[in-house]
């Protein structure tokens, strides 16, 4: 596990790779929020066409509507609701621990649960008064 440096003077150990690392929620947690952060830099251009459709005219938005208003669509609007809660209870908790709370391993691991129950919870909420509203 041991490399020699260019230098030949003394061995290096060498980085773990991810495959000895043992998967724990955090973890996991913390890469989806990267991962999720890039997903609603993506799903703003999705705003972006909806947003100049409505500006361009009747016929346009009745295209973006009508990729809207499908299986798909719903799906991929359904997705991105719960991206959008997951980035955001997970923020949230990247601001307590930057305050300095919550390292403890029973409490970041309890966090790491309220995070993903916030995550569903406020996407069905969410999408439970839409269908009730709209």
């Amino acid at each position: 596990m041991a490399r020699a440096s260019k230098s030949g003077d003394r061995a290096r150990p060498l980085s773990p790779h991810l495959q000895i690392y043992r998967w724990w929620l955090t973890m996991a947690l913390s890469i989806a929020h990267r991962v999720t952060g890039s997903a609603l830099a993506v799903g703003l251009l999705l705003l972006t066409w909806w947003l100049v459709a409505l500006a361009a005219g009747p016929e346009s938005f009745a295209t973006v509507q009508a990729v809207m208003h499908n299986p798909l669509g719903g799906l991929v609007l359904f997705g991105y609701t719960f991206v959008l809660f997951l980035h955001m209870a997970n923020g949230i908790r990247h601001l307590v621990w930057d305050a300095g709370y919550g390292y403890d391993k029973e409490v970041a691991r309890q966090s790491s649960q309220v995070v993903i129950g916030a995550a569903v919870g406020l996407t069905l909420l969410t999408w439970i008064l839409i269908f009730i509203v709209g």
